[in-house]
């Protein structure tokens, strides 16, 4: 179905897509490569929400070198007009003479128009090659247009003995340096970070990506139901090298903010979110809020009781465990789901990628039985 050139050049149009990773936010990340008689004459990536993209800039390097070309592009077309005009009349219009698309784009205004609006035109389109590869890069924008929510990937730092802090609480560090790096990388590609009140009050965290080089902070979104957060915390603190902070609140049982918690409130941007019948935040509307505000993926950074709750209540979608060579005795866990009575209740993964960062192991996992797949979106090829 595919050549050996047709791969290569879609992987061209994966790099390329790469290099939004993290700017595009909450636009999907996109690249475009056009190809003529065997050779390459227009390239061009999505930057960032409001400019052109991927193809139109593409479109704009070939010039009439478009006509009869075929374009290798990492999701289908857009077929509406949002802040730009649809890229599929614009491939339309510049008659091009084939269309490579590696997966739909589950966004509900094209989800598969854009295909078909090409196919109409008389131009020859295929869908699927590489998708893989594409949702794994724009796995939060699918998340979210498929599900409404973001997709959660949660960190955490543990001793070989299943420890992320002692029994006081402290917890720096456990894994070295090429392991905090990493995980700022992770930070850094992410829409926002996600910490429980609980972790603000213990280690007073910044949360914010410092290891790394970025362009853009990520959201800062602290979990605190009664809103109890001290003014002078340090994630609250608004700095050139630091994102802007919202905290999730629970509403009252007449789903109104409670009196005192609204008092608390000035001058802070909060979400209020409705709780169970503990008085903790309902997680699952909390995620579907997020998603609301265009968030694609969150990264979490919590203790291991928001972890727990996170985990029970099936929410999140992938881990990033950090295992440091070394034996804490008792401690704290990697995450309070309770005590189990039988092994078919667990809470299971499977292992996607393993790698060394220095003294320390990176183990990648994702929820087993994912709710997307690229088969299921990347249409009919």
């Amino acid at each position: 179905m595919f050549s050996d050139a047709d791969h290569r050049f879609m992987s061209r149009a994966l790099e390329l897509a790469a290099k939004g990773l993290f700017t595009t936010t909450p636009n999907p990340r996109v690249g475009c490569v056009i190809v003529k008689d065997g050779q390459v004459v227009a390239e061009g990536w999505h930057r960032r929400a409001g400019e052109p993209h991927a193809e139109a800039l593409a479109l704009a390097q070939a010039g009439g070198a478009a006509r009869g070309a075929t374009v290798y592009v990492t999701l289908e077309p857009c077929a509406h007009t949002g802040r730009t005009p649809p890229c599929a009349d614009a491939l339309v219009q510049a008659r091009v003479g084939r269309v490579i698309a590696a997966m739909e784009d589950p966004n509900p205004q094209v989800a598969g128009r854009g295909l078909e609006r090409l196919r109409a035109a008389g131009i020859d389109v295929r869908c699927g090659l590489l998708g893989d590869r594409a949702l794994e890069l724009n796995v939060g924008f699918v998340s979210r247009m498929s599900r409404g929510r973001p997709w959660v990937r949660m960190k955490i730092a543990a001793s070989l003995d299943g420890m992320t802090a002692l029994s006081d609480g402290s917890s720096q560090w456990i894994t070295g340096e090429a392991a905090r790096a990493d995980g700022h990388a992770w930070r850094a590609r992410a829409c926002a970070v996600l910490t429980g009140i609980g972790t603000v009050r213990t280690d007073d965290p910044t949360m914010n990506v410092r290891s790394v080089p970025t362009t853009r902070q990520p959201l800062r979104i602290v979990i605190d139901s009664r809103l109890e957060i001290d003014r002078g915390a340090r994630i609250l603190q608004a700095a050139d090298d630091a994102g802007a902070t919202l905290l999730l609140a629970g509403l009252g049982p007449d789903g109104q903010p409670p009196a005192e918690a609204l008092a608390r409130a000035r001058g802070l941007e909060v979400q209020w979110v409705p709780c169970d019948d503990r008085g903790k935040n309902d997680l699952a509307a909390a995620l579907q809020l997020l998603g609301a505000r265009g968030l694609n993926e969150i990264h979490v950074e919590a203790g291991y009781k928001l972890n727990g709750s996170l985990l029970r209540a099936g929410l999140v979608d992938e881990l990033l465990v950090y295992i440091a060579p070394r034996l804490l005795g008792q401690g704290q866990g990697m995450a309070d789901i309770g005590s189990l009575t039988s092994l078919s209740q667990s809470i299971d993964f499977d292992v996607s990628e393993m790698k060394q960062l220095g003294p320390d192991l990176r183990l990648r996992l994702l929820r087993r039985a994912p709710v997307m797949s690229a088969t299921t979106l990347s249409g009919t090829l």
